[in-house]
């Protein structure tokens, strides 16, 4: 029984042999003593960390849209916290400072992130766009309460003047400023996803919200802009008047240097800030209209006025007083007997008054090297960009009409100095043609007609028949303008003029040349 109940040959014979041991290769004898360490560092390489979204998508359950809606909160909240650190000198608003850039795009970046992960479900993309229609609602709202009393105060619209030099843009022009930028960053996210540019039938999309960044963008910049232009027009129309300088008395060393007129000086004081500010704040597709705008108006105006100012010349010099000593009295004997000397203190005293000196010499302005100084600083100017349908019109626009004010200088030192011109009338004609194929025709008219005209045609609207302000209201207040009213107005100067043709020869054949080729432009 007992070897039935416990069998041997359910026991194993003997215990399991132990495993064969591993095999350790031999290791050479180290000279290195057994007291020093060693110096031997097992390189082994560093795994390279896998890339980490910035903003990984929400898992995709039940509580998607919910968790979702607070991220979405969360984020507009923290997009226009205050930025850490100590504020600097001229950006703190009453306990406010400018928002830094790069938050509207890093907003955008979450939403695209949640658009991208939900792309290929219709369903849940489009109840993505349901759900960020309330935070951009709540972000809108509290946008608009900040900007309504910045944009109320006179620190916002204030531009430096030349009297009255403030650093620029101002604290108050900083934080709204960088408020509208923002807004410009969340539209150029908007516009990279093709949001709100639907017809928003449905409701569900953000053409509404898009309209409310764009009509921020809109309420700080214009006012920005039109606060720089309302102050450079009055400085540039100033130069069609010729400003004499203070009287100097000019050295013979300094007769050749530019005597710039008071506008261009005090231009050279403000535009370097101006530029700044413009190249700063005004670099988005959405202010490239009104950039242009301003661009083309501060253009035209300029040409205005150098085309229609008259070179004077200084008043010459006064006549000498006549020496008593060269007048004689009618009714007197001249007596050959000598006069006796008088005494030495009577001598001095009977002298007559010295010749006076001379008056100072006046310089006055150079008209072309205005026209070259103001282009100078008008190309300090940002233009609109070309990269986009929408303003590749108006930076070519913005072009020409540079191209006319840098081409300006040049016809107007070719008239000053017109006895250079060849005595043929129709050469000059065409070498003024060649001049003015930048500048506009209305333009370059009244600079030959004072070059080159007879008697009495120094001003178009005296020969048309009206007055100045009709004229240029109705014929120069803009490039459009002036191109529809060349032709007509070329016409009716030439019959005025072919009344005097021996006198207006010049101006006749240029004005001929000038029709040909825009009545050619026309039918082309």
């Amino acid at each position: 029984m007992n070897v039935l109940k416990h069998p041997s040959f359910f026991r194993p014979s003997s215990r399991p042999s132990s495993p064969a041991p591993a095999f350790v290769p031999s290791r050479p004898e180290s000279t290195r003593p057994l007291n020093k360490l060693s110096s031997f560092i097992r390189q082994s390489p560093t795994p390279i960390p896998s890339p980490v979204p910035s903003h990984p998508p929400l898992v995709q359950d039940g509580s998607y849209l919910e968790m979702l809606s607070l991220k979405l909160s969360e984020a507009v909240s923290k997009a226009l916290m205050q930025p850490a650190g100590p504020p600097s000198a001229n950006e703190q608003v009453p306990g406010k400072r400018p928002i830094p850039r790069g938050r509207g795009t890093f907003l955008g970046s979450l939403i695209a992130s949640e658009l991208n992960a939900a792309h290929d479900n219709a369903h849940l993309h489009r109840a993505v766009l349901r759900s960020l229609k309330r935070p951009f609602s709540v972000l809108l709202t509290d946008l608009s309460s900040q900007l309504l009393p910045l944009l109320s105060s006179p620190s916002f619209y204030a531009v430096p003047t030349v009297n009255n030099q403030f650093p620029f843009p101002n604290a108050v022009q900083l934080y709204v400023l960088s408020l509208a930028q923002f807004c410009e960053e969340i539209i150029q996210v908007f516009d990279e996803l093709s949001l709100g540019t639907d017809l928003d039938v449905r409701g569900d999309g953000l053409k509404s919200t898009r309209d409310g960044f764009v009509s921020i963008v809109s309420r700080v910049v214009n006012p920005f802009i039109a606060g720089i232009r309302g102050e450079l027009i009055p400085i540039i129309e100033a130069l069609e008047t010729t400003k004499l300088p203070a009287v100097t008395k000019t050295p013979a060393a300094a007769k050749t240097a530019l005597i710039y007129h008071p506008s261009i000086v005090s231009l050279q004081i403000l535009m370097p800030a101006y530029a700044r500010a413009l190249t700063t704040y005004a670099s988005s597709t959405l202010s490239h209209a009104t950039l242009a705008s301003l661009l083309i108006s501060i253009l035209w105006k300029a040409m205005v006025a150098l085309s229609h100012r008259v070179d004077t010349k200084g008043s010459p010099p006064l006549t000498p007083e006549t020496s008593p000593l060269l007048s004689g009295k009618k009714g007197r004997a001249v007596s050959t007997t000598p006069p006796l000397t008088p005494p030495p203190g009577r001598f001095m005293i009977k002298l007559p008054p010295s010749r006076p000196p001379s008056p100072p010499a006046v310089a006055l302005p150079n008209i072309a090297a205005d026209a070259k100084a103001l282009y100078d600083l008008l190309v300090l100017l940002p233009r609109p960009s070309a990269a986009q349908g929408p303003t590749r019109l108006a930076k070519e626009a913005v072009d020409e009409a540079f191209e006319g004010l840098r081409t300006l200088p040049a016809l107007l030192e070719a008239v000053k100095c017109k006895m250079e011109f060849s005595g043929n009338a129709g050469i000059t004609a065409q070498t003024i043609n060649h001049l003015t194929t930048e500048i506009p025709s209305l333009i370059a008219l009244p600079i030959v007609l004072r070059a080159f005209g007879g008697p009495g045609t120094s001003s178009v609207a005296s020969m048309l028949g009206i007055s100045e302000d009709e004229y240029r209201k109705g014929c120069l207040s803009g490039f459009s303008r002036a191109e529809e009213c060349a032709i007509p107005v070329a016409r009716r100067v030439m019959e005025i003029l072919q009344l005097d043709a021996p006198a207006n020869e010049v101006v006749i054949k240029w004005l001929e040349i000038e029709l040909l080729e825009m009545e050619e432009e026309m039918t082309s």
